[in-house]
């Protein structure tokens, strides 16, 4: 189940939030929100609910031995075992593939593919419950005992397929005490709306030019239509996967949940670094707690731990060498500008922005090719023009213009340019709060046309 589809907005959706209003006992509406976060992720295929389950009853009891042992040498075995038990998960449903390939390509084996479907959502959770051993083991939490608070923290179907991965320390008040104001209810309606909004408006239109120039014209490209089409996939990208975001914040808000935010308008990013901070906030954040800083972080071996996470943020993302090289590339730039970070510093902003820009357009050509063989013929679209533009990309130019503005108008960083006191920011408060309600009608009524109009609402992410 994805939550732009009519099944989740009309049905699910409505009655998960009814019948968890009807009672006011905590632990009550933890096995609701529990029993109804297991059914939408069986929705679609109930054998991974067991994977899910699983990966849950691991960590729980992992933390509570954890718990016990504290203070004792024994107490870094449930770390070990939770690590171990969730990689070789990920092994094996996301990475069995990419794995027996390369061995018979080394060994001039011919081993046959598993073949496992991914399951949606296993790199977040696992991701998830790795960090909340990894915290009662540094005892910046204690181990939840309640069973079904810790299943709940686990499957909370807000956020469960696509992040934001939310950690327990984050969230841990929350689990067994949490207020709902409507102020709150409402500023969770506003935020999912929106979220809805970027997704089936924004991203899914620009998708239909992404499929365009990217698959059906591929070979005819000229070098404008190649960055043209590599410019929607990036919008597109950014407003499948914030807009997801948006609408788990949301949820989360109506809920009881405070979920921390996973992007910060990253393409107004001035360098790499900067983009990476604004971008998938939740993922930056665990791997420098959980990988960059355990290896040295900036005191230890700088450049090497730079990479090395970069690396690993290109497999997490998929079980494929682009996305390998996809790391490496952003490695090799965040290495780069903290070596010459000085330099850097003294380049006008407006400069530092647009070579951002490209550097990250660029960087989605690594990222939505996995076929090497397409990669390197549209790389060199993207510099040799072997072909006059079509026909057709005037009228594309025109026909979507409404849909550029809108894009531009949304990525502008309006909270960084006029903050908190400014006349600008207290008029345009002040005039959502009046048409709240309206602008949210108009949202979900756009986007609800467009799913009865369309089949294609794919959320990008669910594959990673």
């Amino acid at each position: 189940m994805v939550f732009s589809s009519l099944l989740f907005l009309y049905f699910f959706l409505p009655l998960s939030i009814i019948v968890y209003f009807l009672f006011k006992d905590i632990r009550v509406k933890n096995v609701i929100l529990l029993v109804f976060s297991f059914v939408f992720y069986a929705w679609g295929e109930p054998l991974w609910v067991v994977l899910l389950a699983f990966s849950g009853v691991v960590d729980y009891l992992n933390g509570l031995f954890i718990q016990k042992m504290r203070d004792t040498k024994y107490a870094v075995l449930g770390v070990v075992n939770s690590v171990v038990i969730n990689l070789l998960l990920l092994a094996t449903f996301k990475y069995a593939d990419f794995i027996t390939d390369n061995v018979n390509f080394v060994f001039g084996t011919s081993l046959e593919k598993p073949g496992i479907l991914l399951p949606v959502g296993i790199s977040f959770y696992t991701f998830q419950t790795i960090s909340y051993t990894i915290d009662v083991y540094r005892k910046q939490i204690e181990a939840q005992r309640n069973f079904v608070s810790f299943m709940m923290y686990v499957s909370l179907f807000p956020q469960l397929v696509a992040g934001p991965i939310v950690r327990y320390t984050e969230i841990v008040g929350e689990i067994n005490k949490r207020s709902v104001s409507w102020d709150m209810i409402w500023e969770g309606i506003n935020r999912f709306s929106l979220g809805m909004f970027k997704k089936v408006v924004l991203a899914n239109t620009s998708g239909i030019l992404v499929e365009k120039y990217l698959e059906t014209q591929f070979l005819d490209l000229s070098s404008t239509e190649a960055w043209f089409g590599i410019t929607m996939f990036s919008i597109q990208l950014y407003f499948d996967f914030s807009g997801y975001s948006d609408m788990a914040i949301g949820l989360g808000k109506i809920f009881g949940f405070n979920y921390n935010e996973n992007f910060k308008h990253p393409y107004a990013a001035r360098s790499v670094a900067d983009f990476y901070r604004r971008w998938h906030m939740s993922l930056g954040r665990f791997l420098r707690d959980y990988v960059y800083i355990p290896l040295g972080g900036n005191r230890k071996y700088q450049l090497r731990n730079i990479m090395i996470v970069w690396l690993l943020t290109g497999l997490w993302h998929g079980a494929s060498w682009n996305f390998v090289l996809w790391g490496a590339f952003f490695g090799v730039f965040m290495i780069v500008e903290k070596v010459f970070e000085k330099f850097l510093a003294k380049v006008p902003l407006f400069l530092r922005h647009v070579y951002t820009l490209i550097l990250i357009v660029f960087s989605r050509a690594i990222f939505y090719y996995v076929d090497f063989g397409k990669l390197k013929d549209f790389v060199v679209n993207l510099f040799v023009t072997k072909n006059p533009i079509g026909d057709g990309f005037v009228d594309d130019l025109t026909s979507f213009s409404l849909l550029y503005v809108v894009v531009i108008l949304f990525c502008i960083p309006w909270d960084e340019i006029y903050t908190t006191g400014h006349r600008f920011h207290t008029w345009a408060t002040s005039f959502y709060k009046k048409f709240a309600l309206l602008i949210n009608i108009l949202f979900l009524a756009l986007a609800t046309i467009l799913i009865v109009d369309d089949t294609y609402n794919p959320f990008i992410y669910f594959r990673f």
